[in-house]
């Protein structure tokens, strides 16, 4: 089978293509026909070995693929050969075959296209349990979104609205931008860009401040972003896209008891029943319609390095896609 492997860090010619023996599954494990692959900045940072955990050399990158069950472990229950299914993994997903434990297998609603299906899993959980188990949004709570016009974005826009969120305060870094934010349910929006833009959210929400923000810039965002924080707000990170440490002092947090949060998806994934019954709920919102999702580009897996270059560009919107 073909696959896409990097044997050093660097930019996206690191990427090759190689040739690869099928996988052989135990017998708790299935072996998917891989359809849609799902490409992340999680991606991009293992390929430049900044990835939040350490990422061993040669690496396969892909943490979401959609496929059909090619082959079946004797122990496994409940999955049978020819079920089209949606999974998130650890690595491995820039191929034609991967063998997985069966439990990681969530069945893809009939209709759903396997491109649909992929923008699901890493970003539509990432915005799940971001608003939900550690932002903690409640029902007429004000969310501050930035890079609202992203994967993970676009998506929290949605559901922070579905959960009952009150104001959705979107930011995003250029008019169309901002435009598409709006388009998938944001109330306000701020162009993060400009001088100020705290400001903006801050009169947005009558002085008081956001009850939970999303953060994934890093540097000076967040720094103001803490700013932007209402008496007992949350701000949960999620990634740090300028590659810049802010300086924080945590006692700043004490006079008005708000909290600054970590969020890292593979520890959510060590929980199958949080996952599970999450990323179930997401696709029945994308098959009901109560979710959006904008595939920004579907290419062959030859094309990985493109790809790459396409996002870390900034110039898409939506999922990307790479299909074997």
């Amino acid at each position: 089978m073909k696959a896409i492997q990097l044997e050093e860090y660097g930019g996206p010619d690191v990427l090759n293509v190689i040739e690869l023996e099928k996988p052989q599954i135990d017998e708790h494990d299935v072996l998917i026909d891989v359809k849609a692959i799902g490409v992340n900045y999680a991606d991009t940072a293992r390929r430049e070995g900044q990835y939040v955990v350490h990422t061993e050399l040669p690496f396969i990158p892909g943490a979401e693929v959609a496929g059909v069950v090619a082959e079946v472990g004797h122990s496994v229950k409940g999955i049978k050969k020819g079920m089209r299914v949606v999974t998130l993994i650890e690595s491995g997903g820039y191929t034609e075959y991967v063998a997985v434990h069966s439990s990681s297998l969530i069945p893809i609603p009939e209709g759903m296209k396997f491109e649909k299906a992929v923008a699901i899993p890493l970003q539509g959980l990432s915005a799940y349990h971001i608003l939900k188990t550690m932002g903690r949004l409640e029902k007429g709570e004000t969310v501050l979104i930035h890079a609202a016009a992203g994967g993970v974005g676009s998506l929290a826009v949605q559901l922070a609205k579905l959960f009952g969120a009150g104001k959705v305060i979107a930011t995003a870094s250029t008019p169309e931008k901002l435009d598409f934010a709006k388009k998938m349910g944001a109330d306000y929006l701020v162009n993060y860009s400009e001088e100020g833009w705290e400001d903006r959210v801050l009169e947005y929400t009558d002085g008081k401040g956001v009850d939970v923000a999303l953060e994934m810039v890093g540097g000076e965002i967040f720094n103001k972003t803490v700013n932007c924080l209402a008496a007992f707000g949350r701000l949960v990170i999620y990634g740090s896209a300028s590659g810049e440490q802010a300086k924080f002092y945590p006692a700043s947090l004490m006079k008005r008891n708000q909290s600054v949060v970590g969020f890292f998806l593979p520890q959510i994934m060590r929980k199958p029943a949080l996952f599970q019954a999450s990323l179930q709920e997401l696709l029945s919102y994308v098959n009901t319609g109560q979710i959006k999702l904008m595939i920004g580009g579907v290419y062959p897996l030859s094309d990985a390095a493109k790809v790459h270059e396409l996002l870390q560009g900034r110039k898409t919107k939506g999922k990307l896609v790479l299909t074997p």
